[in-house]
């Protein structure tokens, strides 16, 4: 472009591009170079006087962006039928802007007046700024189903999944949406009782047949009890919410907090800013600032908001959805951290050396305003020497300041020692269908090490400041391994030919070794899991046990209030220390804390189950259209039963019942666990590497069932079948002559004898 912008044209650019609000980049977008540089840095500074834009320092931004969820009134439609919106948070001195709202199929009808909290993405077109995505329509939260559609000749009937529904829901032909018989759907309740006495329905959206992956999670969500549905009064409150104000808060805004997140995070509850420091007398230390969602404003004790967030516990999370622990207007909006937006906050200045050792913290009340918004991914790059161009204007001043920060940290925490699992994450990605489209492992990249560190360190600085302060608090507790499951993971040590320190208190450090000296061979992985296994679960606790597994012995979660209930009372306890105001820890808090932290450990577990089940049945469903393909793995577990194998290419976990495992019968050795075959002694334990075939993926259950083909890089030798269970006739796989494989079977007896003597060494 050669002609100067228009301010509007300006305003629009910085709006859309956040990130890239230097004169120089507003130059290079609109192709303005020599001379004109002059007239642009005019229209710029009549900008800022006249209140659209507000410099700071070398950059400018736009004070009045409408945040990505916001409440929205409908306007009448036009005579094209198109229906805008008038933005209700909209605070600006420029020219309102303009929303359209576009419906999906699903979405109820919405009238001119009506209030709905929409999810917005900024767009250039000619008649419209934004584009809106309805959330709900405020005032209406119509209670819902999940259930299997029955059709009949008067539009059909639905019989809820939930345990203990004992009545049908009717649906009206003009309400079916298209739904066929037997299908899985969501509705949503439409008006009084039928003439029949049952409650009336009308079908929201179809998830098709009850087995597909679509359906999985919202059948784990009824089948476990996770509310999912927030009762009126909840909603009415959240909807009632105001923006905070700066009143009685420190003014974070000038601070670059920026957030990190996943790159389809919908929420951002903590933001981070890291500088050197300036006090000569902490040469090479850092400044690192960590700044959380302020939820205690919105979610008072003893509130309705409050009620239904200690009842959930958590959020759940999935592959596709999360079940928020705060309705969409907090957790969504009011509590994110969006990008340009003021956000009430609480924050912790912390100051370290440059060995990454703590000297000193203070909490803040502030009010922030975050200048990025940005993904793991893209941070990440940028470090690399990548950067994009939303990365490239904070790399200096921004980025780059906190990586050195996390230098630092790293060296206190390779002295502190915490448990150093390696275990890769999976990564569940399904197409708009909801199906499964590739399972894959998550990078660990330095970013997410990062902001795990700040996380950490935070956590750190508020359990010290409760416990200093003596106000009442949850801790996040994680006690040593009992001895039991420690001599469970020195035999497998010494299977493997590892050792386990023995005879001193135990210290993550020794467990470090063991993991270091595993790491890069074939026992890795298997130490890794049985490590994990020999662990104690966390939970909270008003009682300080102190934290095993990171070696830390002041704990709390301060940082995810928008998503864990334990944080929301730390942040009261705070709150509470620092007279802040009236929405700190109250007496009720305080009585309750004993059965909150019982209750909070249990949803949090009734989350990881589900989450699990609902994995495990998006992985039967992926792998159930290769059934009698081959895939290698490892021998994970063994039962009774027979014998569980991990598979290397999706992690996931599968059983080779005992039928599948040869044609003689197999001991089982609940001490050693192990398998030992009748006829030829092999003997089956865990870590073993197998070849395996999927002989069954039951997307319904989740479960996986597997034939063993060989073990150890060797087919299996065959029994004779003349087991107690066994069958006569040749097995599948050995030498084809009848015959065991003496080699074999002479290392696998071996094998057994020694973690044998191992167990009867250890009882002695």
């Amino acid at each position: 472009m050669s002609q100067l912008p228009t301010k509007a044209q300006i305003l629009d650019w910085i709006s859309a591009n956040p990130t890239l609000t230097a004169k120089r980049d507003i130059a290079k977008a609109f192709g303005i170079k020599g001379a004109a540089r002059i007239d642009l840095k005019r229209l710029l500074k009549e900008l800022e006087a006249e209140g659209h834009l507000e410099k700071r320092k070398k950059t400018y931004r736009d004070p009045d962006r409408l945040p990505p969820v916001s409440v929205l009134q409908v306007k009448a439609p036009t005579p094209d039928g198109d229906l805008f919106a008038k933005p209700l948070e909209w605070h600006g001195e420029g020219v309102e802007p303009i929303v359209l709202v576009v419906p999906r199929a699903s979405d109820p009808a919405l009238g001119e007046g009506d209030r709905i909290l929409a999810r917005l993405q900024v767009v250039h077109e000619e008649d419209h700024n934004y584009e809106a995505r309805l959330i709900r329509r405020i005032g209406s939260n119509p209670r819902r189903i999940l259930g299997v559609f029955s059709k009949r000749s008067e539009g059909g009937r639905i019989k809820p999944v939930d345990k203990g529904a004992d009545k049908e829901w009717q649906v009206a032909a003009g309400d079916v949406h298209g739904a066929r018989d037997g299908e899985l759907v969501e509705a949503e309740l439409a008006g009084p009782k039928s003439r029949m006495g049952l409650p009336r329905a009308r079908i929201v959206e179809r998830l098709g047949d009850p087995t597909a992956p679509k359906a999985v999670s919202l059948i784990a969500i009824h089948q476990h009890g996770i509310p999912d549905a927030f009762p009126d009064a909840v909603i009415a409150e959240a909807d009632a919410m105001k923006p905070a104000g700066l009143s009685g808060r420190e003014d974070l805004r000038e601070l670059p907090l920026i957030t990190i997140d996943p790159a389809d995070a919908r929420d951002h509850d903590d933001a981070c800013y890291a500088h050197a420091d300036d006090d000569p007398k902490n040469k090479g230390g850092h400044v690192i600032w960590v700044a959380i969602a302020d939820v205690a404003h919105y979610v008072r004790p003893g509130s309705a908001l409050d009620r239904e967030a200690r009842k959930r516990g958590n959020s759940s999370y999935f592959p596709d959805r999360v079940v928020p622990m705060l309705p969409d207007r907090l957790s969504g909006d009011l509590c994110s951290l969006h990008e340009g937006v003021p956000r009430a906050c609480l924050a912790v200045r912390m100051q370290i050396n440059a060995g990454g050792e703590k000297l000193s913290h203070r909490f803040v009340r502030g009010l922030m305003r975050s200048p990025a918004s940005l993904n793991y991914q893209e941070v990440q790059q940028g470090m690399d020497g990548q950067p994009n161009d939303r990365v490239a204007p904070l790399m200096e001043s921004v980025i780059a300041p906190l990586y050195a920060a996390y230098d630092a940290l790293t060296r206190a925490r390779a002295a502190r020692q915490p448990l150093d699992l390696d275990l890769p994450e999976r990564r569940i990605e399904l197409s708009e269908e909801g199906k499964v489209q590739s399972v894959n492992f998550r990078d660990r990249l330095d970013a997410h090490r990062l902001i795990e560190e700040f996380m950490i360190l935070a956590n750190v600085a508020a359990a010290e400041t409760l416990i200093a302060k003596k106000v009442p608090q949850l801790f996040r507790v994680h006690e040593e391994p009992p001895q039991d499951k420690l001599e469970s993971l020195r035999d497998t040590a010494d299977a493997a030919g590892l050792t386990l320190a023995k005879g001193q208190v135990l210290k993550t450090a020794h467990l470090n070794k063991l993991l270091h000296d595993a790491a890069g061979t074939e026992e890795s992985e298997l130490i890794n899991l049985a490590t994990l296994r020999s662990m104690t679960q966390a939970y909270y606790s008003p009682k300080n046990f102190g934290h095993f597994g990171l070696a830390l012995q002041n704990y709390a979660h301060f940082t995810s209030p928008i998503r864990r209930y334990s944080d929301l009372i730390v942040h009261r306890g705070l709150i509470a220390a620092h007279g802040w105001g009236d929405d700190g820890l109250s007496p009720d808090d305080i009585d309750k804390l004993e059965p909150t932290a019982a209750h909070i450990s249990d949803t949090e577990r009734r989350s990881m189950i589900a989450e699990r089940d609902t994995t495990d049945r998006y992985l039967a469903a992926y792998l159930s259209e290769r059934v009698g393909n081959e895939f290698t793995g490892r021998i994970s577990g063994i039962a009774r039963f027979g014998a569980f194998v991990k598979l290397d290419e999706t992690g996931a976990d599968g059983l080779i019942p005992m039928r599948n495992l040869g044609r003689e019968y197999f001991h089982f050795d609940q001490e050693t666990a192990t398998l030992m075959g009748s006829d030829t002694g092999l003997t089956i334990t865990i870590g073993q590497r197998v070849t395996v075939r999927l002989t069954e993926a039951a997307p319904v259950t989740g479960g996986i069932a597997l034939e063993l083909l060989e073990i150890d890089g060797e087919r299996p030798p065959r029994g004779n079948g003349t087991g107690p269970r066994g069958r006569r006739g040749a097995g599948r796989g050995g030498s084809g002559k009848g015959g065991p494989a003496k080699r074999k079977l002479v290392k696998s007896k071996k094998k057994a004898a020694k973690v044998s003597r191992k167990q009867r060494q250890t009882r002695g």
